[in-house]
């Protein structure tokens, strides 16, 4: 090891001992991995690293993918798709679905035959795909995504002193949400950046159980809404500014993102509050009239799970 360190330039200290050992080992594993442009170790690593093992097909369908954002579909030999998914680098992903020791990810190691692909260059449109195509094809092992993918939402009400309330609440398929969130730890920290975006009162934001006045009275960054000090109509108006900055509903919108080439741009486009679809267009084309957006646009289904995934984007966005 001394002979070999001082040959390729590679301080060692410690001589003999342990540390010293080890740390030389690493410098030069580290140089070795640095000169393996054609990736010799890492490939042989895998074949022969139990955990994991990969067999000559896996690796064979991972050097043919590349390092997109975009949609991915498992096929068995048949061509039937067991799995479909998204991400911000399809190589990498599907390294890890051929990597994992988890029971679902075994199961389609055996099946698998072939990964296709659908580059989208933008993670929103990538997103709504997946969303939109596990609904049609109803992959094997895509049980989780079939279902409704948010669990808490967003209402509000006015009481009886003219105040509009807000409360975070498990979704209710009868009621139309303000906006949605995955699970109540997320609704609850956005309810509490929004009584700090707004000024808004911790009472009536349903965030402090109280007869009295909240505690953001008290240190005066409530203006008294609690008690009646504050007037309704002033207090309603910051709440209608959340509302609006945070539901797409009765609006126009063409969310523009990244498209699949340098070039290129996607548009999500929204139209009276309803999600039409996506698109892709050349950095030199014009789209200032609708007719012109809405004839790039491939329609998709506008539901409850497609509304949350752009307005947890939009949120995204706005943080």
């Amino acid at each position: 090891l001394g002979k070999l360190s001082r040959a390729l330039g590679i301080p060692v200290s410690d001589r003999h001992r342990a540390s010293g050992d080890a740390m030389a080992t690493m410098k030069l594993f580290k140089m070795l991995l640095t000169k393996d442009t054609e990736k010799y170790i890492i490939k042989d690593s895998i074949r022969t690293e139990p955990k994991f093992q990969m067999e000559p097909k896996h690796l064979e369908i991972i050097e043919q993918l590349p390092s997109i954002t975009g949609v991915y579909y498992i096929h068995k030999s048949d061509g039937e798709i067991i799995y479909i998914g998204k991400s911000n680098n399809i190589k990498k992903r599907i390294n890890q679905h051929f990597t994992s020791t988890q029971p679902k990810s075994k199961k389609i190691q055996l099946l698998v035959a072939a990964v296709t692909y659908e580059a989208t260059g933008s993670e929103l449109v990538a997103l709504l795909k997946e969303s939109e195509e596990i609904k049609k094809n109803k992959p094997l092992y895509n049980r989780a995504l079939r279902r409704t993918i948010f669990t808490h939402a967003l209402y509000s009400f006015k009481d009886d002193n003219g105040y509009i309330n807000l409360k975070i609440d498990v979704v209710d398929g009868r009621k139309k949400p303000i906006t949605t969130f995955s699970n109540r730890d997320s609704a609850k920290q956005f309810m509490h950046k929004a009584v700090e975006t707004y000024s808004l009162c911790q009472k009536l934001a349903g965030i402090y159980n109280t007869k009295g006045s909240c505690f953001n009275y008290s240190i005066k960054t409530c203006h008294g809404a609690c008690i009646n000090k504050e007037e309704a109509e002033s207090y309603n108006e910051r709440v209608l500014e959340l509302i609006e900055k945070n539901s797409y509903s009765g609006q126009n919108l063409a969310i523009i993102d990244r498209g699949r080439e340098i070039d290129e741009r996607s548009v999500i486009y929204i139209k009276n509050g309803i999600f039409y679809g996506v698109g892709f267009f050349d950095l030199n084309y014009q789209i200032n009239h609708p007719e012109v957006l809405e004839s790039l646009i491939t329609p998709m289904q506008n539901n409850r799970d497609t509304q949350h995934i752009i307005q947890s984007y939009l949120r995204k966005k706005k943080d």
